[in-house]
């Protein structure tokens, strides 16, 4: 079973998040799903990452297209991997199941520190996954650095 990385967004906004985790995450050899709710915000994120990093370039696709299984990263609001992802990347409340997580490398979790309503689904995720076998960190970027504040 993969681990699940739970990271608590308190200083920057997602779009300025994810672009580094997803490099960590290519720089492992993994194919990524970043798994939304809402297509109008995945194609918004989708234009975002675009945009970055400055200095390099993040291969990424929307689902939907007819190379959605060539995209080392996809962007999708579907519980299915087109792309043979390893690790999936949760985002806004989207859900990720233990019996999937047992089939992939790692899950992330990615919520806003200043929504309270994404705050209580990161923690029911959070205690489904542990209470389902699986390891997990929470991490806090609070300090202005990723710091890893709790594993089970």
């Amino acid at each position: 079973m993969g681990a699940a990385y739970f990271y608590h967004l308190t200083r920057r906004p997602l779009e300025a998040a994810l672009p580094a985790l997803l490099e960590r995450a290519l720089a492992q050899g993994w194919r990524v799903a970043v798994r939304g709710t809402d297509r109008a915000r995945l194609e918004w994120l989708d234009e975002k990452l675009w945009l970055a990093p400055e200095d390099g370039f993040l291969p990424h696709g929307l689902c939907g297209g007819r190379h959605d299984a060539a995209q080392p990263v996809l962007l999708t609001d579907r519980p299915d991997l087109p792309n043979g992802a390893v690790c999936v990347m949760s985002v806004d409340g989207a859900e990720i199941a233990p019996d999937e997580l047992a089939r992939l490398e790692r899950a992330c979790v990615l919520f806003d520190g200043n929504d309270t309503a994404a705050l209580a689904r990161a923690r029911e995720q959070w205690r489904a996954l542990t209470a389902a076998g699986a390891s997990a960190q929470y991490w806090s970027e609070e300090s202005g650095r990723w710091e890893k504040k709790a594993e089970r």
